[in-house]
């Protein structure tokens, strides 16, 4: 059984170098819109914040977790956009307060659960390894939103092994969401580390692959860039059809980024 302290530690270095970058923005900077719609910084951080209660309540008291599910049913395409306005109405110091607080909440949690413990969420059931994987995904995710409209480039590492590997562990379920039935046979993926390393997953005679740069891997999974306008390549018809519906996230399919260039 895997220890799940490394990637709970990445999760927590993840959190704070972020919290650097959003701790001193001025109102004016916490307005600013992002490159998701509609989702200003304070959006951005709002959501984190929510899904941190969310997985807390997960790990917690899965009563409390699953009356927060059957509450998401009732509005599937709206619930996660109705989470983050109501956190960014708050003031600036409050919402970054909040967020401490939950994600130091849910640190705790994950490093206090009894070893093989698997804990409910919006789309399979995970461990506390899988939940701060995915926490440390979506950290990333939202984080090259909240840089990018600041105008700051924040330069890969090694923690994107975590995301790497849960948007090659996703693969079926991204199928699923789509309606699509997941391929019988596991894909090969190759992907070049920032430092130069090779990562691979999956058997390394599989005939169809994906190989690239970890950087554009993770941003397809996470839906932060256009295939078209990444290093990607594919062999075999379903390993091609993945990279045009992958995701690393649990909930309905996201609609992605527009290639660069495209109308707004």
């Amino acid at each position: 059984m895997a220890d799940p302290t490394p990637v709970i530690d990445d999760l927590r270095a993840e959190s704070e170098e972020l919290d650097r970058l959003t701790a001193e923005l001025t109102p004016a900077q916490w307005a600013l819109p992002t490159p998701a719609p509609g989702w200003t910084l304070a959006h951005q951080i709002a959501h984190l914040a929510w899904t941190d209660r969310s997985a807390l309540l997960a790990v917690t008291d899965a009563d409390a977790f699953q009356a927060l599910v059957e509450k998401a049913l009732t509005a599937p395409g709206s619930f996660v956009d109705q989470g983050a306005e109501e956190g960014a109405r708050l003031a600036p110091a409050e919402l970054l307060a909040g967020w401490r607080e939950g994600r130091d909440a849910l640190d705790r949690a994950l490093r206090a659960a009894p070893p093989g413990s698997r804990f409910p969420w919006y789309g399979p059931p995970m461990s506390a390894a899988s939940m701060a994987t995915a926490r440390l995904m979506e950290t990333w995710a939202h984080g090259l939103d909240i840089a990018e409209a600041l105008g700051v480039v924040r330069p890969p590492g090694d923690r994107l092994r975590h995301v790497a590997r849960l948007g090659v562990r996703t693969r079926d379920f991204a199928h699923t969401v789509h309606g699509l039935t997941p391929p019988a046979d596991e894909f090969r993926v190759e992907l070049t580390a920032p430092s130069g390393e090779v990562w691979t997953y999956g058997p390394e005679d599989a005939p169809q692959r994906v190989t690239g740069p970890v950087l554009d891997f993770c941003l397809l999974v996470t839906q932060r860039a256009h295939r078209t306008d990444l290093a990607l390549t594919a062999v075999g018809p379903d390993a091609d059809r993945w990279l045009d519906i992958a995701q690393a996230f649990a909930g309905p399919p996201g609609t992605g980024r527009p290639p660069k260039g495209a109308p707004a």
